[in-house]
């Protein structure tokens, strides 16, 4: 028999679980937090609440899975010093460009002399000798302007912002259906009935709008950060395998969320900024990604991965400092995974997701592991 509401809701931790009505998507993609679409990231306000309940101001914190960089964000806005490690080149370029400090003045001059260069006519023909991927997956003008946007970036200081609205305006102008952005499996050509507008609709054909929109955005929601950050907290971003890094420094605590295994492809979720931005491609270092699969020597790699990861990290903690780890442990492979970690686990508590990003039908709920050396 399954559970009942009050006894489901019993099981949860109310102070880390929220509705959607009292936290609706604008307030789970505040300021920075989506400068770039990114699945199955932790929402901002989980994060503040674990910070504010395990460490305190003044601390470093680590995430040895940053991803997106949602700790490292909320670490400098709660007054915490961050590390943020990936083995993901795009991850580790969206987390720099979140957490870098600004000179807002620099940064609004260069941005804006962009837009009013968007208004040039850009060349067709420039496309075809760019590759399959282009070809394929973007309309021959989407393409030009794409690549004509590319070609002024390396003109302005604050090239690497430049390189994250390139990428979300592609992601945008791919020839998918409006419904189906996050992995289309085939470029859609011709017209389709479109299940999000309930409407006939057609690929898009020019990238401009998105680029427009986009950098004034992301400027926008820098600007928006710049007023809620900490002063003099720094955040460190480190591409590389987290399994094998020399920290060379002390934390004072983990918050880190895990991939789950074999569910999200984590290079094919950023291809697009793979092919334009010519970024290194270490897919094969990833831990848990879709392509391993979920047979039990995929399950048997990837409880060894986040166990040295773990193992790694607790080498530079320092004593009796807090590793949270948010995670949906529904295969129960964490008692496993810490003990080969060296550490014991503290506390177990459940909260209830009310969104991801993407569409998910159903309920759905994680855990949060307090863990100790």
């Amino acid at each position: 028999m399954a559970a009942t509401q009050d006894q489901l809701y019993s099981e949860l931790d109310l102070e880390l679980s929220w509705s959607e009505r009292d936290l609706p998507e604008r307030e789970r993609t505040k300021h920075v937090h989506r400068l770039h679409p990114y699945l199955g990231k932790s929402i901002p306000q989980l994060v503040e609440a674990l910070l504010a309940r395990y460490l305190s101001r003044g601390r470093h914190v680590l995430d040895p899975f940053a991803g997106s960089g949602t700790t490292l964000v909320q670490a400098l806005e709660s007054g915490l010093d961050a590390t943020g490690v990936d083995v993901s080149a795009f991850n580790c370029l969206l987390m720099s460009v979140k957490a870098r400090r600004y000179n807002l003045f620099v940064l609004e001059r260069e941005l804006r002399e962009v837009v009013t260069r968007l208004d040039t006519p850009f060349a067709v023909s420039d496309t075809v000798k760019k590759g399959a991927y282009l070809r394929d997956w973007f309309a021959p003008q989407a393409g030009a302007e794409l690549l004509a946007f590319r070609a002024l970036i390396p003109e302005y200081e604050h090239a690497d912002v430049l390189r994250i609205v390139l990428a979300r305006a592609a992601r945008s102008a791919r020839r998918t259906t409006h419904f189906d952005l996050d992995f289309p499996r085939a470029p859609q050509i011709g017209p389709y009935w479109c299940h999000k507008h309930k409407r006939e609709c057609r690929p898009v054909e020019t990238a401009l709008p998105f680029l427009r929109r986009y950098t004034l955005d992301t400027l926008a929601r820098i600007k928006a950060f710049a007023k809620v950050r900490i002063k003099n907290r720094e955040a460190t971003v480190v591409h590389g395998d987290s399994r094998e890094l020399e920290y060379g420094c002390a934390f004072d605590g983990v918050v880190t969320s895990p991939p789950y295994p074999g569910l999200i492809d984590y290079h094919e979720q950023h291809r697009t900024a793979y092919e334009l931005l010519d970024l290194d491609d270490l897919r094969d270092l990833e831990v848990g990604a879709a392509a391993q699969g979920t047979n039990r020597a995929a399950i048997g790699a990837y409880v060894e991965s986040v166990a040295a990861v773990l193992a790694r990290a607790r080498e530079s903690l320092r004593p009796r400092a807090p590793v949270v780890i948010v995670v949906g442990d529904r295969r129960d492979l964490y008692p496993e995974i810490l003990d080969r970690a060296g550490l014991r686990l503290e506390e177990r508590l459940r909260r209830h997701v009310n969104r991801r990003t993407g569409r998910r039908a159903g309920e759905f709920f994680e855990d949060i592991l307090v863990a100790r050396a």
